[in-house]
């Protein structure tokens, strides 16, 4: 049975996809079609912000987009050697609060210690953040993307945790989505399952699928990695077969895996 995932595929340095192979563990064909394309921005501010942890209480990462844009930074000569010579180690005394296990492992690439990642989504992570924060304390600074939810803000907000959000990065399609959606359909047929995996990717392929899936769209189980992707599938009328318990390649996997064989639970 085939599985489309509308993600990127991992570096091709860490070896085979984590979605991939998970899902392979249960026979099922997985493959990846790039949805979104990113662009990164206020790269110089995002340093000069960095270069001043006095002035901040901690940070925040909700995407590995936003930890992206600072490794950009540190490509360069002499900002890499600020941030090993002294940034680096008085982030560390500092909180780094993150979501999931991707952008806690980019944290730890450049030299910090995530805390959160199994809070899994922006909601719980606000919750964790607010279990440990005084109010009215030094503002979290918070790299994140243009098109960022309020969720986590608008909780801080409320119970007077200072949150300095900063857009690094704006989110667009990808230039070969449509054309790669097409050769996959036209090639391998119709999955017997699609999973979503941001709501960008929602708003992005959606129609395209439901079009080149004709009248058998309602054989196809949409699955979502989390609770907000599936309420974008929920908002525009899809039913949602599945949705991943934690953003992982294991709860994802055996939660399609129920979905396709539930005569098996």
């Amino acid at each position: 049975m085939k599985v489309l995932l509308l993600k990127d595929p991992k570096d091709k340095d860490s070896g085979p996809d984590p979605y991939v192979k998970e899902l392979g563990s249960y026979s099922l064909e997985a493959t990846l079609i790039p949805v979104l394309s990113f662009e990164f921005v206020s790269l110089d501010s995002l340093f000069e912000k960095l270069s001043h942890p006095e002035c901040y209480g901690g940070l925040v990462f909700t995407s590995p987009r936003a930890l992206e844009a600072i490794k950009i930074c540190l490509k360069e000569k002499s900002k890499k050697e600020a941030w090993s010579k002294s940034l680096k180690q008085m982030w560390s005394i500092k909180p780094t609060y993150v979501v999931g296990k991707a952008t806690a492992s980019l944290v730890e690439e450049i030299g910090l210690i995530p805390q959160g990642e199994k809070s899994g989504n922006a909601e719980k992570l606000a919750e964790y953040i607010c279990s440990r924060e005084k109010p009215n304390s030094s503002a979290l600074l918070f790299p994140c993307g243009a098109l960022k939810r309020e969720v986590l803000p608008t909780v801080l907000r409320e119970k007077g945790i200072p949150l300095e959000g900063l857009t690094v990065y704006q989110t667009t399609q990808h230039p070969d989505l449509q054309e790669a959606l097409s050769s996959y359909f036209s090639q391998q047929g119709i999955p017997a399952s699609v999973v979503f995996f941001s709501p960008s990717g929602v708003k992005f392929c959606l129609q395209h699928i439901q079009k080149l899936s004709g009248d058998l769209i309602n054989q196809v189980k949409v699955a979502a990695i989390g609770p907000t992707t599936a309420q974008a599938l929920e908002a525009a009328g899809v039913p949602v077969s599945c949705t991943a318990g934690s953003p992982t390649p294991q709860e994802l996997a055996a939660g399609i895996h129920r979905a396709l064989h539930p005569q098996n639970c």
